[in-house]
């Protein structure tokens, strides 16, 4: 069974950083593409970024490009993303997950798993 946990959230000002860990159980890490989604109250799950498993193709929504960068150690097992000049829009609970490799390579993020972690929470204060 895959067992995502995510860490990393906070409460930042506008124009602060973050940086988001995941690490996950139950699968071969290094087969994977992995990605991050996020939502907020009332809104649907949004692809944010994700990444082929040799961490050679990355992928990024528009609405966060050139802020945000999504970064992956193997050996850890470990899924990174490393926000920067955040918005007050970028407050959601963040998720991370497996995804689907051709579609990431393609520009899509979709979870390749029925379940999820907790998330944590991302905050930005205006």
């Amino acid at each position: 069974q895959v067992r995502v946990v995510e860490s990393g959230g906070g409460l930042v000002q506008a124009g602060g950083s973050l940086r988001l860990s995941c690490t996950a159980s139950g699968l071969t890490f290094d087969d994977h593409a992995m990605g991050w989604f996020r939502q907020a109250p009332g809104k649907e799950r949004e692809g944010v970024s994700c990444i082929s498993w040799s961490g050679g193709t990355t992928y990024y929504a528009d609405s966060v490009k050139g802020r945000f960068t999504i970064s992956r150690d193997n050996a850890k097992a470990t899924l990174y993303l490393q926000m920067n000049s955040l918005k007050p829009e970028d407050t959601a609970m963040y998720y991370c997950a497996p995804v689907v490799d051709y579609l990431c390579l393609a520009g899509t993020v979709r979870s390749s798993v029925l379940s999820g972690g907790q998330g944590t929470q991302v905050t930005v204060s205006s």
